[in-house]
């Protein structure tokens, strides 16, 4: 058994190439609307694919442009098929035109479809095939809350270590059987604050000032009763739908006809990079605020400019807002609007309110005074409007080169604020659009349309971090200036984290230049990096939410960001028994062939993760830091002549003696006494431990441990942020062992992963198996990873290694600090 370090060169080599993917597959598929990411997950299984393609052909699905959720249905129809014992072409054509009329809406409704498909013949009783796969099924959130509350009780839930489980049981309620998931995730959420308060991430070490406990007893204060985040401070002082002053009465009765006085968010990133932990605040903020006050959000993609804009990103962020828990009401873009945002434009120019400027940028800048001075007039401010319209039209038409040709507002120079000196609102840009291709040559800048869009919208709270405030008076001078429902942009504070960066521009020098590897390098602060890291969903917006929400920015230290994520993970994932650096022990008094059956639970406190068994046998292994040749009076782990416990082991062992390599020196063998007879006094410390069983697959053996250091030495990197990179930021440990119980746990997991996942489609990763390796840390299973029974999605595949498997672990975070540990 060996025990490598490694440096971060050698990190992360995937260990293997899988099969070559049928382009001409994946090109059909995305045809129909499916992503990259999708249409090669359709393409993996070939019955599957020959079924998908069939349906495609046999009803000319390509020409029905069909959005990206129906094509996600039509893929898990063709999958459904696939594992089904087979139905008619009548009772697959009744399915598909459920699914191609909107009646079906999700994954687990295409599966009911299908099984009713097996079980009927056709001619279907529409009525009876509706009420089998939730058609039409409607449920308030108050009905939804009664159940969680009566579960509650009679499962006796006590606190929020038991969220998850929760969660899981109350969806397993027949009565819910097609409520929406998010709507019993937030009903869950709701109920556990109305009964325990929220959940508070701990906050990190370090002396706190002590409490005048003498004055808030005569003061008489008593804690105020427990509110949401969202119902409180900024969230709670926002206008109500319709509050938002108009310049015509007749815009606000327009807005609330058409939301119906509800509240309408949107989250609108630019797809030119992938989010981070920062955008995990603007997610919350916007789906969540929607959600408390049962209104819809809006995923926009603000996609208004195709020089830097990739298809990748434009998957990652849907991805990833559906791996936060949220699912948006409508999925839109930017360009859905450049016709109506031209016409605007235009607009603007007859109105005298905009013209055509041919200044360098250079001389921009310096008629806006670099932003310190006072600003001049363009000299081409007060051209004629009929000069600017066909310039704007010669712009339009390709008539000239980037830079040469602006579109700018005529805004109000005399103002002190420099989002109204004159800001660009259209600018030439000689790039095809991802979705509107080589159309326009014409491109409209954020801050000509991000309000526009907003109002098309009918956004009621059009919510942004504070680096916009001087944005809002620009933003209500354009709607204003076109006469157009002017929604109310409300600012709060971004969230930081120090010791990293989150500058997309630095993210991609890292990557580009080596110091990472990808974007999802665990050790950046990207979601899809603390994703792959193994840091559940949960844990962010437990964090965020234990923040709160004000105008004041919110700079984090990493130790207590990694505290609430220790604080998640306490009473959610299972505990296994692990040793880093094996050392191997033979218990001399037994026979070779000793076996016992130890039963175990996974977690000591939480029942509802179940439990697993693992054998005891003569040959066990020890982690190599729990044994010492010199004993003290204040060690309490295992010496010569010393006795130990075992975690969850009958009995206690004595080392009698030792082996060393006659070179080195190093211990490289225990022998030991249990100790079976007698009265044996209990031990005053326990050891992790594995036992060898050959027939069990025992010890599970790691071919990789990655432990994940701090990226930066300093807490605020320098402009210069190559010079801070800390060298020893990964550790990888080669040859860690694990007890059984993680072949059980894996397969659980993946499998709940699975069915969460199907209402939204959404891709299941590996790191969705989480643990804590038992006095060591926490850990997930890395991408990097082969595991062949996780990939049969029957469920049929034995748990256990196979020839070819290899296991990669990433360390997600330490254990909390205990003195008691470093005995």
């Amino acid at each position: 058994m060996t025990f490598e370090h490694t440096t971060s060169c050698d990190y992360m080599s995937n260990p293997t190439k899988g099969p070559k993917l049928e382009e001409s597959s994946i090109t059909l598929f995305k045809s129909i609307g499916l992503t990259q990411a999708k249409a090669a997950e359709a393409s993996k299984s070939p019955k599957c694919a020959t079924l998908l393609k069939k349906l495609i052909e046999d009803n000319s699905l390509v020409s029905r442009k069909l959005d990206e959720k129906q094509a996600g249905l039509i893929a898990a129809f063709a999958s459904q098929l696939a594992k089904s014992n087979g139905i008619d072409s009548q009772s697959e054509k009744y399915v598909l035109d459920t699914i191609l009329d909107g009646k079906l809406k999700s994954v687990d409704q295409v599966a009911a479809g299908v099984k009713y498909a097996e079980l009927h013949s056709i001619p279907f009783d529409d009525a009876d095939f509706d009420k089998a796969c939730g058609v039409g099924f409607s449920i308030s959130l108050e009905e939804i809350l009664e159940h969680v509350t009566a579960y509650i009780k009679s499962n006796s839930v006590y606190g929020w270590a038991n969220l998850g489980g929760t969660i899981s049981g109350v969806k397993a309620i027949p009565e819910l059987r097609w409520a929406s998931p998010l709507e019993v995730k937030n009903a869950v959420e709701q109920a556990f604050i109305s009964n325990f308060g929220p959940k508070q991430a701990a906050p990190a070490k370090g002396k706190e000032p002590k409490k005048d406990t003498k004055l808030a007893a005569a003061s008489g204060s008593v804690p105020s009763a427990t509110k949401s985040v969202f119902e409180e401070g900024f969230l709670g002082a926002l206008h109500k739908p319709g509050g938002n002053p108009q310049i015509h009465p007749h815009l606000r009765e327009q807005h609330l006809n058409a939301t119906q006085g509800a509240v309408w968010t949107r989250f609108p990133p630019e797809p030119n990079g992938y989010l981070h932990i920062g955008h995990s605040k603007a997610i919350f903020v916007n789906f969540g605020y929607a959600a408390f006050h049962g209104g819809k959000c809006y995923l926009r993609y603000d996609d208004t400019n195709p020089e830097k804009e990739e298809e990748r990103y434009f998957e990652s962020i849907l991805e990833t807002v559906r791996w936060l828990g949220y699912e948006p009401w409508k999925i839109t873009y930017s360009s859905d609007y450049f016709d109506e945002l031209y016409e605007l434009a235009v607009e603007l120019i007859r109105r005298d309110k905009a013209y055509v400027c041919h200044c360098s940028q250079e001389q921009i800048k310096n008629d806006r005074g670099l932003k310190v001075g006072k600003p001049k007039p363009c000299v081409h401010r007060d051209r004629p409007v009929g000069e600017s319209l066909a310039e704007f039209e010669k712009m339009k038409n390709g008539g000239y080169r980037p830079k040469e040709a602006n579109l700018r507002m005529k805004q109000d120079l005399e103002d002190g604020n420099p989002q109204m000196w004159d800001l660009t609102a259209y600018r030439v840009l000689d790039s095809p659009h991802h979705r509107t291709k080589d159309k326009w040559k014409i491109y409209p800048t954020y801050d000509f349309t991000h309000c526009l869009v907003d109002s098309m919208e009918n956004i009621s709270h059009s919510l942004c971090t504070t680096e916009f405030i001087l944005s809002r008076q620009s933003y209500e001078w354009l709607c204003d200036a076109v006469e157009v429902y002017k929604p109310r942009q409300s600012e709060y504070g971004r969230l930081n984290l120090e010791g990293t960066v989150m500058s997309k521009r630095k993210i991609l020098a890292l990557v580009d230049e080596g110091f990472v590897n990808g974007w999802d390098d665990p050790r950046l602060y990207t979601l899809i990096a603390l994703r792959r890291r193994g840091v559940p969903p949960g844990a962010i917006l437990s964090f965020v939410s234990s923040l709160g929400v004000s105008t004041a920015s919110s700079n984090i230290e990493i130790n207590r960001f990694e505290q609430a994520v220790r604080q998640y993970l306490e009473g959610s994932v299972a505990r296994l028994l692990m040793v880093m650096q094996p050392l191997k022990v033979t218990i001399e008094n037994l026979p070779e062939d000793y076996l016992e059956w130890i039963e175990k639970p996974f977690h000591p406190k939480v029942a509802a993760l179940g439990n697993t068994r693992i054998p005891f046998t003569r040959t066990i292994y020890i982690d190599s830091e729990d044994f010492r040749l010199e004993d003290s009076e204040d060690y309490f782990r295992l010496a010569p002549g010393k006795t130990v416990g075992l975690f969850q082991a009958p009995h206690p062992v004595t080392c009698t003696s030792y082996k060393s390599h006659p070179t080195s020196g190093k211990v490289t063998e225990l022998f030991c006494r249990l100790e079976n007879g007698g009265n044996v006094k209990k031990p005053k410390a326990f050891i992790q431990w594995v036992a060898e069983h050959t027939p069990s697959g025992s010890p599970v053996r790691v071919e990789e441990t990655r432990i994940f250091h701090r990226l930066f030495k300093s807490d605020n990197p320098p402009s210069d942020f190559r010079s801070d990179i800390n060298s020893d930021s990964l550790e990888t440990i080669k040859g860690a062992m694990m007890e059984i119980g993680f072949w059980d746990l894996a397969r659980r997991s993946i499998a709940g992963a699975r069915e969460e996942s199907k209402a939204r489609g959404e891709l299941v990763g590996k790191e969705c198996i989480r643990f804590q390796g038992l006095r060591t840390a926490y850990f997930a299973l890395d991408k990097d990873s082969r595991v062949r029974c996780l990939e049969d999605e029957t469920g049929n595949a034995p748990p256990a290694r196979v020839q070819g498997d290899y296991l990669v672990l990433n360390r997600i975070v330490s254990l909390k600090e205990d003195a008691g540990k470093a005995l």
